[in-house]
């Protein structure tokens, strides 16, 4: 489904269903270089048991066109801006990884909008490693590798992926290589770049919170994600026997999170 959102179309997946404003909505965010494909499982399920999804395609991502937004704030007045492009009142807000900061930003400055807010594979702040930066920047295959190695649980070339024959590994290593020149860069400097709100400022947030953790994540540690939810208040915590991509490496039980706190 396309919008037109700040002068420029927007691609939302609906899950297999037509979109209808009346009914819950949801948002998924996605993280950095990757598309609304990596929400596939969860997004088609609930707009088949009695939700509206949008699972967007960033700016520069996917089937959405324009420039990548340089900074989490922006992106997050994007999906503000997306939200209204859909006339919806307010929408829950699930993103991961860098999505999961724009879901947040989100929620801050734009609280009106966000009904829910679920933050999978986060932390607070979400600082990138000087290898990892350096290597997106000069547009390096290795980036793209780094991303795949630490972006899934050790051992998941031989994990089982929930479509038959797919390598969970290869799949994201595709998806990845499809993003545009520039893009895995822009991101990872704009979660490099953001700074954790205060504590103040997160107590603020009055809406219900989820955040899911994967027990096994290289890329934004158990810790992490379990030290997030300590700042936020009131918010659910549920642990995943999964790496940072639980989207696939633990579709069900994922779901099953989502579901039960949306």
């Amino acid at each position: 489904m396309q919008f037109i959102v700040q002068g420029y179309p927007a691609y939302a997946y609906t899950g297999g269903q037509a979109f209808d404003a009346a009914r819950p909505a949801v948002v998924f965010v996605h993280g950095a270089a990757f598309d609304h494909s990596v929400w596939q499982w969860q997004a088609r399920y609930l707009a088949h048991h009695g939700f509206s999804v949008l699972a967007i395609d960033l700016p520069a991502h996917g089937r959405s066109p324009g420039h990548a937004r340089p900074t989490i704030e922006t992106m997050a007045d994007w999906i503000a801006a997306l939200i209204e492009a859909a006339a919806l009142e307010h929408a829950a807000v699930v993103g991961h990884s860098m999505g999961s900061l724009v879901a947040l930003q989100c929620a801050l400055a734009h609280p009106t909008r966000v009904s829910k807010l679920a933050l999978v594979g986060t932390a607070l702040p979400m600082a990138v490693g000087d290898a990892f930066l350096a290597a997106a920047r000069d547009d390096s295959p290795a980036a793209l590798d780094m991303e795949v190695v630490w972006g899934h649980s050790r051992g998941a070339m031989l994990a089982t992926s929930a479509v038959p024959g797919m390598s969970l590994v290869g799949a994201s290593r595709q998806l990845n290589g499809r993003s545009r020149s520039g893009v895995l860069h822009a991101d990872l400097a704009a979660c490099h770049a953001w700074q954790a709100p205060p504590a103040d400022a997160l107590a603020k947030l009055t809406m219900p919170v989820l955040v899911v953790a994967g027990e096994r994540d290289q890329m934004t540690p158990f810790k992490a994600g379990k030290s997030a939810a300590s700042m936020l208040p009131g918010a659910r915590f549920v642990a995943l026997d999964a790496g940072h991509s639980m989207m696939a490496e633990a579709p069900r039980a994922l779901l099953r999170a989502l579901r039960d706190f949306l």
